[in-house]
């Protein structure tokens, strides 16, 4: 079981680890790579389920990767780290600044992207995707990606992909914010403008979990803006790590 690419961030002074949004896998962030300059390693996480764990069960609760993840994560870690995750992978990523705060060692930098406040989860009143026919949740993720699900058209793909979609929406619709202290760590808090999958009020709420007021970003696009224009993640990204010194 490998949760990273063997020498992905081995030699970078800051190592940066990159949760997947739902459904995909560390392959998502293979377009960051030329983005990222020296001195800053990118590594993606691989969940199970998916690419080169395929043959794994795929997580079905937030703490069954974290709980699973966070001693990797730390071995890997060096002496500087930072964490982003997208709408799924936000979520993930934080709850794995928590573990790794707990541990005593906190990220400088926790990035969320296309995620709500993870205290305002579950919604009220949702529909819950996972529990959907394939045909309905397959709907659904078409609705809210866009181009980015592409490969959903393609019946093979789809039939492939399917069950780590459904496992995938399991983790974010079951899961239940825990009370505890608030993140000692600069956060940034980023969203396409027209995303349909969070509200306003929903990235604002990332205050009430954080010692100090998130960097607010927003973009032009929908919930997959990063899809379409990595850069202006990864520029986000870049500056809140220059901030962190």
């Amino acid at each position: 079981m490998s949760w990273f690419p063997p020498t992905a961030g081995v030699r970078a002074g800051t190592r940066l680890f990159c949760l997947p949004h739902g459904g995909s896998g560390a392959s998502a962030y293979q377009p960051w790579q030329p983005l990222v300059p020296d001195g800053v390693g990118l590594v993606p996480v691989r969940l199970p389920g998916r690419e080169n764990r395929f043959a794994e069960p795929p997580a079905r609760t937030v703490e069954e990767v974290v709980d699973a993840l966070t001693g990797p994560l730390l071995a890997r870690a060096g002496d500087r780290f930072a964490l982003f995750g997208h709408s799924l992978g936000g979520l993930l990523a934080y709850e794995l600044a928590r573990a790794t705060t707990r541990a005593g060692r906190p990220p400088v930098l926790l990035a969320v992207s296309g995620c709500p406040a993870p205290q305002l989860l579950p919604r009220a009143g949702a529909p819950l995707v996972h529990l959907m026919t394939d045909g309905d949740l397959l709907a659904h993720v078409r609705a809210i990606a866009g181009t980015a699900a592409s490969a959903l058209d393609v019946p093979e793909l789809a039939g492939l992909i399917v069950p780590v979609l459904r496992a995938d929406y399991e983790v974010y619709e079951t899961y239940r914010h825990r009370r505890g202290e608030r993140l000692p760590v600069p956060v940034i808090v980023l969203a396409g403008e027209d995303d349909p999958e969070v509200s306003t009020t929903e990235l604002s709420a990332w205050r009430e979990l954080c010692t100090r007021t998130p960097e607010f970003h927003t973009f032009p696009g929908g919930h997959f803006y990063l899809s379409d224009h990595p850069e202006v993640a990864v520029d986000a990204v870049l500056s809140g790590l220059r901030g962190t010194g």
